[in-house]
């Protein structure tokens, strides 16, 4: 049961909001009002491969911040996360071998939970990286602390507590709760980061796991592989140009050449299936995307116009403003007052 409108900014499994529904009740809080004023019913939370929207998990996770008065609600929510929250690669995660497979793991079937346009997390040992959803504010940085928080959790719960961290990277600067962070990690954090990522000591990489299996991990294994192939398989060319090119609109657009090579095709035979398979060219995919993502960020977040134009790579935000108007009829101020508006 997904979201029917297009998820241009991308989507999460249901299994997320466990930690929140966690970090709620640990706080004396009832999370049942709030989550059924964002239409999360008990049904949803029990539909295998459920997943919410993310702006929709983000303006969740404000209101909770909201409630409680914890501004480190995501990294409350990283201390109540388990494996299992992350659904058939969590759970093969916990009976891998060590400690590096499992997040070797994670990051090779991360799509089958979470699907975001800015791109990936990833695993270069002893770095355990979550991809960069910068430009940051009050409504975006307990994303990067709940995910962050959930994968040191996981990797100490995983190792019976063995695992240590050497050091933890953020991108944004230290916010208001900034000492909150050495209490959950137990290591140096150091804000304004070029990453966001938690250093382990290489040693604890090493580590088996207390619930290693190897007999289950292969068979769970080939069941994340043929997901993850089905998945692929219902994806057209255009989602798949769509996903090369969305994560690199704030920085230099990648070449039609460059985006047939990381699809392994040669140029003409991506220019040649866009035009059979999807009756679109490469240029109007750019211009496409961006429209949809700036409706999005306009409609779904509170995002600056500002910030929303670094985004999509325009050279101004007055720049911005004219191509919305051109693309709407609206300027963004006055489209997102009429959207607030409107009922959901």
């Amino acid at each position: 049961m997904n979201e029917t409108q297009p998820l241009k900014l991308g989507d999460i499994s249901v299994g997320y909001l466990y930690s929140l529904q966690a970090a709620l009740l640990s706080l004396g809080h009832d999370p049942l009002p709030l989550f059924q004023r964002f239409r999360i019913s008990s049904d949803l939370l029990a539909t295998p491969q459920a997943r919410i929207s993310i702006p929709r998990f983000m303006r969740l996770g404000n209101a909770a911040i909201q409630l409680t008065g914890r501004a480190d609600i995501g990294l409350l929510m990283g201390r109540c996360s388990h494996a299992s929250h992350l659904g058939l690669a969590g759970m093969t995660a916990q009976c891998a071998a060590d400690l590096g497979q499992a997040f070797e793991t994670l990051v090779r079937f991360e799509r089958l939970s979470s699907q975001n346009y800015r791109g990936h997390s990833s695993f270069d040992a002893p770095a355990l990286r979550f991809y960069s959803i910068s430009p940051y504010n009050a409504f975006n940085l307990f994303v990067v602390d709940s995910a962050l928080a959930s994968r040191a959790q996981l990797g100490r719960h995983l190792t019976g507590g063995k695992a240590i961290l050497s050091a933890v990277h953020i991108e944004f600067p230290a916010p208001a709760y900034a000492d909150r962070y050495e209490d959950v990690f137990d290591c140096p954090v150091l804000f304004e980061q070029e990453h966001n990522q938690l250093l382990w000591e290489p040693a604890s990489l090493n580590l088996p796991l207390e619930q290693s299996a190897p007999a289950s991990f292969y068979h769970l294994q080939s069941l994340c592989k043929a997901q993850l192939h089905d998945l692929n398989r219902h994806r057209g060319l255009r989602e798949k140009v769509e996903e090369i090119l969305s994560p690199q609109l704030h920085q230099r657009l990648p070449s039609l050449p460059e985006v047939a090579r990381k699809l392994g095709l040669p140029s003409w035979t991506l220019r040649r299936r866009l035009q059979q398979e999807e009756q679109t060219r490469f240029q109007d995919i750019i211009d496409e995307t961006r429209q949809d993502l700036a409706v999005s960020y306009i409609r779904d977040t509170e995002l600056a116009l500002g910030e929303i134009a670094f985004l999509l790579g325009f050279s101004s935000p007055e720049a911005f403003q004219r191509a919305f108007k051109r693309w709407t009829g609206q300027p963004p101020g006055q489209f997102r007052r009429q959207q607030r508006r409107t009922p959901s």
